[in-house]
């Protein structure tokens, strides 16, 4: 199986990759050698420090080899189509990963595909960013259940699937955002139709009230630079600052997906202070790609095989 988003996994999956990546963190269980003599295609449309390397470095634990391919190495759809890419792949990998502009792109590997394809981020999703973020919250509260997020800026790719992962987990979420960057009504829909609890705002400092986690992410993502001055006036007072996060509860925590610009949607107080659990996350998304990866072969590891590249 693929996973694309957030719910491309049952909820019961979803609680499992996040209790495995804890898991593993801490040692308590084995890592798994589930990719010895396998290779995994890391393609990337768009560069990203954290989403490369923790990715290549998961895929080592697991005792597998990443294959790192830049966009331009590739040319899809201009020195090939994404359909030969994928096929190629599919026949040297045992998973294809890929970071793309439009996730149109992947659904594409998919429809194509006889190995998994992993959305390492996309105009509509973020998945594995999320599961790093749960497990974050899970690692510092001991629970998510009835927890509750301050999501503050653009209602975008991150703030679609962290909307998504905080109904599988029964965290409550209220996006606040300026008027014409609001979620989709379409990821809006989905959510609250499998029973998320989601509320939508213009006011930042409404949502933090009784917030567990304030979360950001910058105004302008790649793609958008021309909007760049555009978004810093629609944006203006949508940063986490000190204040607030004092309007916010004192047990509350700050996430941050990164990359980070300090100043905007998050001063640099707010990002290397106390309350910061921003390292922490983004350390962990080694931990939720591996244990994404266990989850997606577990049917050929309860049957006792080992993943073949088809």
């Amino acid at each position: 199986m693929s996973f694309l988003e957030i719910d491309d996994l049952r909820p019961e999956r979803v609680q499992r990759v996040i209790d495995r990546a804890i898991a593993l963190k801490s040692g308590s269980v084995a890592v798994p050698r589930l990719l010895a003599g396998q290779g995994v295609a890391l393609l990337f449309e768009k560069p990203s420090a954290r989403t490369r390397t923790s990715t290549e470095m998961a895929v080592f634990s697991l005792g597998g080899h990443p294959i790192y391919l830049r966009g331009e190495e590739v040319g899809l759809d201009t020195r090939e189509t994404v359909e030969d890419v994928t096929r190629v792949l599919a026949g040297y990998c045992a998973l294809i990963a890929a970071r793309t502009f439009a996730h149109s792109t992947l659904e594409r590997m998919v429809s194509i595909s006889n190995v998994p394809v992993v959305n390492l981020l996309s105009d509509m999703a973020h998945p594995c960013q999320v599961l790093a973020d749960l497990i974050t919250m899970k690692q510092h509260f001991g629970d998510l259940e009835g927890r509750r997020i301050a999501y503050i800026g653009d209602g975008n790719n991150v703030a679609a699937s962290l909307a998504l992962g905080c109904a599988y987990t029964g965290v409550e979420i209220v996006v606040a955002s300026p008027d014409g960057y609001q979620l989709q009504e379409e990821v809006v829909d989905r959510v609250r139709n499998i029973g998320g609890n989601l509320g939508l705002t213009t006011e930042p400092y409404e949502a933090v009230r009784d917030a567990d986690v304030l979360y950001t992410d910058v105004w302008t993502s790649m793609g958008q630079e021309e909007e760049t001055a555009v978004r810093r006036v629609a944006f203006a007072g949508f940063g986490i600052d000190d204040d607030l996060l004092g309007a916010a509860p004192d047990h509350a925590i700050v996430l941050h997906c990164l990359p980070a610009h300090r100043g905007e949607e998050i001063s640099a107080s707010v990002l290397e202070g106390p309350r910061s659990k921003v390292w922490e996350q983004a350390a962990n998304r080694m931990d939720a790609f591996r244990s994404l990866a266990i989850e997606l072969f577990d049917d050929e590891f309860r049957n006792g095989k080992v993943p073949s590249n088809g």
